[in-house]
């Protein structure tokens, strides 16, 4: 199921306005006849996966059109049928979750759909906790003077914390509805906790984990530095999110760290100060490196959504020579070309104007979803603590 706004997974926008366009026809085929007189809609990264938007509805009553035709760039998408809710979403014909249909445009296309089955027509599976015992919740409602906003902080303490005297690096991660608990996830966890249990006993550094729930609706305005205008198609006059990136990550380093510092045992200096974050948290993260380079020493810049906001190439090119970190900048090859050249384009000019430790990773098989991200958080994780390039840890037996 996707939630608009609530987590990152699938959350890929192409810009449609300065690219070739193709006509792209959605067509029903197969679906399920309980539901004959609702209608169905496709939601995709094309249409910021509203599960709602009449021009993209189809009719099985045969009073209109079981056919639409949109115009889209060339790219690569992801989209799902629903009946107009993420509640009335298409599902397999157990029930479970489906994943999303991707779709690759280099020409005029038709689609035709099959629906198997529909969620609401199946008994809702309870969630449950999967959050490990090292993780907690710091705070329900942790203010943020900055944007005057409260928002639930988690913390991972690493085994043996507890019951010696050392003190740890300290790895700060936005979306933490994402990384911990299947429970509180959109589109399931990155397993941050388990993973890192795993690694420490294979001898990885251990680290304290802060992480910070997003904001909802209000994530698109945190998680970016710069005016944003999302177009969901050519002739769409766009949603403005006004920017507040630059307070979001001074409340992380005037308010939170400050706080995390002198109620734990931390090892404050920047060097053992990490950032990481997925799509919108993968821009912010960077945007700290860049602004804070006294502060945050690593980054883990996951799908980094730069196209989002153009200007931070210009900020790279004024300001990167002040940061001499490590940056660790992930992408999947399915996430579309404009994507994966945006992540390129900054991360060679930030080896040209830095002193920056850069490792680069473009899975040709992975999409932009929290599966892809925990593949890889291992892999990030090791090379952030290693020393320099000459630790090597054995991640499978």
């Amino acid at each position: 199921m996707i939630k608009n706004f609530l987590c990152t997974a699938g959350f890929i926008f192409i810009c449609l306005l300065c690219q070739a366009q193709y006509r792209v026809v959605f067509k029903l085929k197969d679906y399920p006849q309980q539901h004959k007189n609702d209608s169905i809609f496709i939601a995709g990264d094309f249409n910021g996966w509203n599960p709602y938007i009449k021009i993209f509805g189809l009719s099985t009553s045969g009073e209109t059109a079981d056919s639409i035709s949109v115009q889209l760039a060339a790219g690569n998408y992801q989209y799902k049928s629903t009946r107009g809710s993420w509640q009335k979403t298409e599902c397999a014909i157990s029930g479970a979750d489906v994943a999303n249909h991707e779709l690759t445009i280099n020409s005029d296309t038709t689609i035709e759909l099959t629906i198997a089955a529909w969620k609401d027509d199946f008994k809702p599976v309870e969630k449950v906790h999967t959050a490990s015992k090292h993780v907690h919740i710091m705070d329900s409602a942790f203010y943020i003077p900055q944007l005057n906003r409260y928002r639930r902080i988690w913390i991972y303490l690493p085994e043996g914390y507890a019951n010696t005297k050392k003190h740890y690096p300290v790895l700060y991660m936005h979306d933490g509805q994402n990384l911990f608990d299947d429970y509180t996830s959109g589109f399931g966890e990155w397993g941050v906790d388990e993973c890192l249990d795993s690694l420490i006993k294979k001898g990885v550094q251990a680290c304290i984990v802060v992480g910070i729930d997003n904001g909802g609706e209000k994530r698109l305005n945190e998680y970016n530095p710069y005016k944003f205008i999302l177009k969901r198609q050519q002739l769409d006059s766009g949603q403005v999110f006004l920017p507040e990136g630059k307070e979001y990550i001074n409340f992380i380093t005037e308010t939170l760290k400050p706080y995390i510092d002198k109620k734990y045992r931390t090892l404050a200096d920047k060097s053992n100060t990490i950032i990481a974050g997925s799509s919108m948290g993968g821009l912010i993260s960077y945007y700290a490196m860049l602004v804070k380079p006294n502060v945050f020493g690593k980054a883990g810049v996951f799908s980094p959504a730069f196209w989002t906001a153009p200007a931070i190439k210009t900020l790279t090119d004024s300001i990167a020579q002040n940061t001499n970190g490590k940056f660790f900048f992930y992408a999947g090859g399915k996430e579309g070309e404009d994507f994966i050249n945006d992540m390129k384009d900054v991360q060679e000019m930030l080896g040209e104007k830095s002193g920056a430790m850069i490792y680069s990773v473009i899975d040709p098989n992975a999409a932009h979803n929290e599966k892809a991200w925990r593949q890889w958080f291992p892999e990030y994780y090791v090379w952030m603590m290693a020393n320099g390039f000459n630790t090597v840890i054995k991640l499978k037996d």
